[in-house]
C-alpha cells in the first residue's frame, strides 16, 4: 500500500509571523492524521525570513504533543550543523516523550549559506565528515556498551532514513541499508539516477531487508486546474526571490507572474517544480499516477507551499482521497 506523507517547512506568510506558522503547522498535522498521512515532517533551514522551522527537535515536539497517531519527525536535520551527540539527545528525548512516532531524517548540506554555516558551526566541509558523523550518531543511538552515552537516547534506536537531491547519498543510503528520500520537491534532476543507484547498490541490513524509496513532490491541488497554477505561483515567487539573493516571507499567489520576472527565471522555478502535482482531484490524480509508474517509490512526502491555509488544508485533504482512489485502483 502506497504511503503518503507531509513535509513542512512551517511557512511564514507575508504580513504574519512565526506564532501563526507554527499554529497553522499544528493545524495541518491534526488534519494529515484524520485524513490517514504516514508521517508529517519538519526540515531544519537557517536564516531564512520565510522559514519558522529552523529549531527542528522544539517545532517537532510541538506537533507531537499536539497529534496522537502520526509519525512526526525531521525531514531533515541537516547533521554537518550539529554535534552527533546532541542530535541523539535531542531525539532520544523525543522518542522518550512520543514513543514509536518519531523519525530522524538526516541530510548533509547545511540548509542554508555559507555565512550562516559558519555561525552554527564556524566550519564549512563539515559535510566531507557526514558519513562519520551519521556512524557516531549511529552509535548514541543504539544499545551497544559506550563510555560516552546520550541520555536519553542510548538504545532507543530511532529510525534513521537518509535525505539527498545527489547521487552521494543515494550509494551510502545503500551502503548502510537504510531508507532513502529524494528531494524531487525543489531539486528533480538527479532523481532517477539517484534511486536506480540506491536499488542496485541496497545492502540489507538490520533495519531493512530491501529498498525503501520516498520521493518528495510538491502538492498544489485544488478544485480546478486554474486554481491549481494560481496556488503554485506563490512558490515559484518564492523560489526567484531566492535565487535573486532577496529570501523573504512567502507571497500570496499571482495572476500574472510571468509578466514580473524573466523568462530564465521562471525557467528556473519550473525546473524546480518538474515533480509537482498541480491542479484539479483528476490532473493531481494522472501525475500522481504518473510518478509512481515512474520511480516506483514506496511513500510519496508532499509539500505544498501555499499562502492560504485553508487552500492548504484543502489541497492535502485532495491528495488523500487521490491516494485512496490510487490505492483501491490497484487491490
Amino acid at each position: 500500500m502506497l504511503r503518503i506523507s507531509v513535509l513542512d517547512l512551517c511557512p511564514i506568510l507575508e504580513g504574519s509571523d512565526a506564532a501563526a506558522a507554527f499554529a497553522n503547522s499544528l493545524d495541518l498535522a491534526r488534519h494529515a492524521e484524520e485524513w490517514g498521512y504516514h508521517r508529517f515532517w519538519l526540515a531544519e533551514h537557517h536564516n531564512m525570513p520565510g522559514i519558522a522551522s529552523a529549531a527542528t527537535a522544539v517545532v517537532i515536539g510541538h506537533v507531537a504533543a499536539g497529534t496522537r497517531r502520526i509519525r512526526v519527525g525531521a525531514g531533515g536535520v541537516m547533521l554537518p550543523n550539529h554535534s552527533p551527540l546532541v542530535i541523539a539527545e535531542q531525539f532520544g528525548t523525543l522518542e522518550s516523550l512520543f514513543p514509536g512516532r518519531i523519525d530522524l531524517g538526516l541530510g548533509r548540506a547545511p540548509g542554508t549559506d555559507p555565512r550562516t554555516t559558519r555561525a552554527l558551526r564556524r566550519d564549512l566541509v563539515a559535510s566531507d565528515t557526514f558519513p562519520e558523523d551519521l556512524e557516531e550518531l549511529e552509535g548514541y543511538l543504539s544499545d551497544h556498551p559506550s563510555r560516552v552515552r546520550a541520555v536519553p537516547g542510548h538504545g532507543l534506536k530511532v529510525p534513521l532514513i537518509l535525505l539527498g537531491s545527489s547521487l552521494f547519498s543515494a550509494q551510502l543510503a545503500a551502503h548502510k541499508g537504510l531508507p532513502f528520500a529524494f528531494a524531487s520537491h525543489f531539486a528533480p534532476q538527479l532523481l532517477d539516477q539517484a534511486l536506480a543507484i540506491y536499488r542496485d547498490l541496497f545492502r540489507p541490513s538490520a533495519v531493512l531487508d530491501r529498498p525503501y524509496v520516498i520521493v518528495g513532490a510538491p502538492l498544489f491541488a485544488a478544485d480546478s486546474d486554474e486554481q491549481g497554477r494560481l496556488l503554485l505561483s506563490s512558490q515559484q515567487r518564492q523560489l526567484i526571490n531566492l535565487r535573486r539573493g532577496v529570501p523573504g516571507k512567502l507571497q500570496p499567489p499571482e495572476q500574472n507572474l510571468q509578466m514580473q520576472v524573466t523568462p530564465q527565471e521562471l525557467a528556473m522555478a519550473d525546473q524546480a517544480m518538474a515533480c509537482a502535482l498541480v491542479g484539479s482531484p483528476a490532473s493531481v490524480e494522472a501525475s500522481m499516477a504518473a510518478l509512481l509508474r515512474r520511480t516506483r517509490a514506496d511513500e510519496l512526502i508532499l509539500a505544498s507551499h501555499i499562502y492560504d491555509h485553508q487552500a492548504r488544508l484543502r489541497s492535502y485533504q485532495i491528495a488523500s482521497e487521490v491516494n485512496q482512489r490510487l490505492v483501491a485502483g490497484c487491490a
